[in-house]
Protein backbone atom coordinates (compact mmCIF):
# COMPACT_ATOMS: atom_id res chain seq x y z
CA UNK A 1 0.00 0.00 0.00
CA UNK A 2 1.66 3.48 -1.17
CA UNK A 3 0.98 6.11 1.63
CA UNK A 4 0.00 9.95 0.68
CA UNK A 5 2.83 11.11 1.02
CA UNK A 6 5.01 8.73 -1.36
CA UNK A 7 1.44 8.89 -3.43
CA UNK A 8 2.29 13.31 -3.90
CA UNK A 9 5.61 12.70 -4.09
CA UNK A 10 4.73 10.24 -7.30
CA UNK A 11 2.57 13.38 -8.14
CA UNK A 12 5.40 15.71 -8.62
CA UNK A 13 7.92 13.36 -10.10
CA UNK A 14 5.48 12.97 -13.13
CA UNK A 15 5.07 16.86 -13.49
CA UNK A 16 8.94 16.64 -14.05
CA UNK A 17 9.11 13.58 -16.30
CA UNK A 18 6.21 16.03 -18.26
CA UNK A 19 9.14 18.17 -19.13
CA UNK A 20 12.11 15.81 -19.78
CA UNK A 21 12.61 14.48 -23.43
CA UNK A 22 10.95 11.41 -24.04
CA UNK A 23 14.20 8.76 -24.16
CA UNK A 24 15.17 10.70 -20.50
CA UNK A 25 11.81 10.05 -19.19
CA UNK A 26 11.99 6.55 -20.29
CA UNK A 27 15.28 5.79 -18.61
CA UNK A 28 13.41 7.49 -15.22
CA UNK A 29 10.78 4.89 -15.35
CA UNK A 30 12.93 2.32 -15.84
CA UNK A 31 15.11 3.72 -12.63
CA UNK A 32 12.20 3.75 -10.80
CA UNK A 33 12.11 -0.28 -11.03
CA UNK A 34 12.73 -1.66 -7.85
CA UNK A 35 15.62 -4.05 -9.14
CA UNK A 36 17.80 -0.59 -9.91
CA UNK A 37 18.59 0.31 -6.50
CA UNK A 38 21.99 0.55 -6.81
CA UNK A 39 21.92 2.53 -10.24
CA UNK A 40 19.16 4.61 -8.79
CA UNK A 41 21.13 5.89 -5.75
CA UNK A 42 24.22 6.50 -7.84
CA UNK A 43 22.12 9.06 -10.67
CA UNK A 44 20.04 10.73 -7.06
CA UNK A 45 23.63 11.27 -5.77
CA UNK A 46 24.91 12.79 -9.14
CA UNK A 47 21.77 14.67 -9.55
CA UNK A 48 22.07 16.12 -6.28
CA UNK A 49 25.72 16.92 -6.73
CA UNK A 50 24.64 18.63 -9.56
CA UNK A 51 21.72 20.90 -8.29
CA UNK A 52 24.11 22.28 -5.98
CA UNK A 53 26.71 23.51 -8.58
CA UNK A 54 23.61 24.89 -10.43
CA UNK A 55 25.74 27.48 -10.83
CA UNK A 56 28.04 26.53 -13.67
CA UNK A 57 26.69 26.87 -16.90
CA UNK A 58 25.63 22.96 -17.85
CA UNK A 59 24.30 21.87 -14.27
CA UNK A 60 21.03 23.57 -13.18
CA UNK A 61 18.87 23.53 -9.80
CA UNK A 62 16.30 21.35 -11.41
CA UNK A 63 18.81 18.43 -10.80
CA UNK A 64 18.45 19.10 -6.87
CA UNK A 65 14.43 18.38 -6.23
CA UNK A 66 14.80 15.17 -9.22
CA UNK A 67 17.84 14.03 -7.33
CA UNK A 68 15.76 14.12 -3.68
CA UNK A 69 12.55 12.56 -5.00
CA UNK A 70 14.65 9.75 -7.03
CA UNK A 71 16.71 9.00 -3.48
CA UNK A 72 13.06 9.08 -1.74
CA UNK A 73 11.97 5.84 -3.12
CA UNK A 74 14.96 4.40 -1.02
CA UNK A 75 14.89 6.58 2.03
CA UNK A 76 11.41 6.59 3.18
CA UNK A 77 12.32 8.91 5.85
CA UNK A 78 13.43 11.61 3.55
CA UNK A 79 9.70 11.23 2.06
CA UNK A 80 7.78 13.74 4.37
CA UNK A 81 10.43 16.76 4.42
CA UNK A 82 10.81 16.54 1.07
CA UNK A 83 6.99 16.89 0.04
CA UNK A 84 6.66 19.47 2.85
CA UNK A 85 9.87 21.29 0.73
CA UNK A 86 7.89 20.84 -2.45
CA UNK A 87 4.92 22.13 -1.53
CA UNK A 88 6.33 25.04 0.18
CA UNK A 89 8.41 26.35 -2.81
CA UNK A 90 5.25 25.43 -4.76
CA UNK A 91 3.19 27.75 -2.97
CA UNK A 92 6.30 30.48 -2.76
CA UNK A 93 6.66 30.48 -6.18
CA UNK A 94 2.42 30.83 -6.95
CA UNK A 95 2.45 33.80 -4.71
CA UNK A 96 5.41 35.34 -6.48
CA UNK A 97 3.52 34.91 -9.76
CA UNK A 98 0.44 36.25 -8.65
CA UNK A 99 2.52 39.53 -7.30
CA UNK A 100 4.47 40.05 -10.89
CA UNK A 101 0.85 39.70 -12.81
CA UNK A 102 -0.43 43.28 -14.09
CA UNK A 103 -4.05 43.05 -12.28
Amino acid sequence: MISATKAQLDCYFERIEGHLPSRLCQFFLWLKQPPNRSVRIVVSALLVLGGVFSFLPVLGAWMLPLGLIIISEDLPFLQAPLLGALQGIEMTWERLRGWRTPR
